[in-house]
């Protein structure tokens, strides 16, 4: 028998909380992160809704001069990273050998501080475009980062599976520590996409919500209504270590990490495949490999983005992992926004309070739910439920798609 793997800490930066529990009552609650972007800000004039995270003050996580130019994912994922640790109660060189931890950190990159920088260098050339931009925003800054303030020696890498990232990284933790190579990993992820550019490609794609005059009834996971997805910000990590580290420092265990899967649609560069072929597969992984059978799940906290085509897709892929009869299921993103990559680690949190608290979160903004008939949809109030394991799903573009499984703590 393999030993388990357990979550320790969670840290979070979000529309909706800095902790699990801030998440997992509000989502419950229905408190939507959602709102129009402010006159003052960017998106302004550009989407009609997003999903803003609480600023934060760079100098509060980088010293001197490196806190004056860095993109907002860094400085978020940096303060995740803090919080995760401190609810670990972990201190890297002390209570864990340097060399023995490893950062799986992952996210698009510093998109943001780029077009900052390309519009600095159209405006005043050579002179408009800063030192610093290349260590602001290669995609694997997160991670290097991290390491860098916490002094991890270990395994350092970032993921590039869009919004399948953040899901992969806590997987890739799990393959890491199963094999013995690491006893600690901070696995996670940081999006920062509330930028023009970015914003202006997703709305020409026909992909972001419109329409709908009061911004926190935009994102629909599941609702026939459905006509976009929200874009939202914010940063996740995750603590997880050997079992029997956690025990032998006397840690608290949030919930295991038994089993997870990933898989590619091999079908178009960012449609997934409408009859869920490949993520079926995937979820069907995820559970064989942490030893269960599909019925031994107890809730799916669903991607379900409010887009068409990704509502859709994981439906059908439901259908056929579980013919007429899937578990419970709902989506957070009803008042989140789609956090990209960060989403499967935000979403994997709630399904930690929802294991702790036997209580399963809702959708929001389900009116009128697809497959209303065959599905079981957790719609406008938690439902109390004591189950032993959850299923979490994160796809991407590309045509990734992960899974994890999470149980109460063995």
């Amino acid at each position: 028998m393999r030993e388990p793997v357990t979550v320790t800490g969670i840290g979070l930066v979000s529309p909706v909380g800095s902790t699990a529990a801030e998440v997992f009552d509000a989502v419950c609650d229905g408190r939507s992160g959602l709102s129009r972007p402010p006159a003052d800000h960017p998106l302004h004039g550009v989407v009609d809704v997003a999903a803003f995270a609480p600023a934060i003050d760079p100098a509060s996580v980088l010293p001197g001069p490196e806190s004056r130019v860095v993109d907002r994912s860094i400085v978020m994922v940096l303060r995740a990273a803090e919080d995760a640790l401190a609810d670990a109660g972990l201190r890297i060189g002390q209570d864990v050998d340097r060399y023995r931890v490893a950062v799986i950190v992952s996210g698009v990159g510093g998109l943001s501080m780029l077009e900052e920088q390309v519009l600095g260098r159209a405006a005043r050339g050579r002179f408009g475009v800063s030192p610093y931009m290349l260590p602001g925003t290669l995609p694997n800054m997160g991670a290097a980062r991290i390491a860098i303030k916490f002094g991890v020696h270990g395994y350092t890498s970032s993921i590039g599976t869009a919004c399948a990232a953040g899901a992969q990284s806590i997987g890739e933790a799990l393959r890491i520590l199963r094999a013995g190579e690491a006893d600690v990993v901070l696995a996670g992820c940081a999006e920062a996409p509330l930028f023009p550019t970015f914003a202006y490609a997703f709305g020409n794609a026909r992909a972001l919500a419109r329409g709908w005059a009061d911004p926190v009834v935009a994102s629909r996971p599941f609702d026939r209504r459905r006509n976009g997805l929200v874009l939202g910000e914010g940063a996740g990590v995750f603590v997880l270590e050997r079992a029997a580290h956690a025990v032998a420092r006397g840690a608290h265990r949030h919930a295991d990490v038994l089993g997870w899967g990933a898989t590619n649609d091999a079908h178009h560069p960012t449609t997934p495949r409408p009859d869920g072929a490949g993520a079926a597969a995937c979820m069907r992984m995820a559970v064989r490999d942490a030893g269960l059978v599909p019925g031994d799940i107890g809730y799916v906290n669903a991607h379900g983005t409010s887009t068409r085509a990704g509502d859709a897709a994981e439906l059908a892929a439901l259908a056929e992992v579980y013919g007429a009869g899937p578990p419970p299921l709902s989506s957070t993103k009803g008042v989140t926004g789609h956090m990209l990559g960060v989403s499967g680690v935000i979403e994997a949190a709630v399904a930690v309070e929802a294991l702790r608290r036997g209580l399963l979160p809702p959708t929001h903004n389900l009116d009128d739910p697809e497959r209303a008939g065959e599905v079981d949809h957790i719609r406008e109030k938690a439902r109390a439920s004591a189950v032993d394991a959850v299923l979490s799903n994160s796809f991407g573009f590309g045509g990734h798609n992960v899974s994890l499984v999470l149980a109460r703590p063995a």
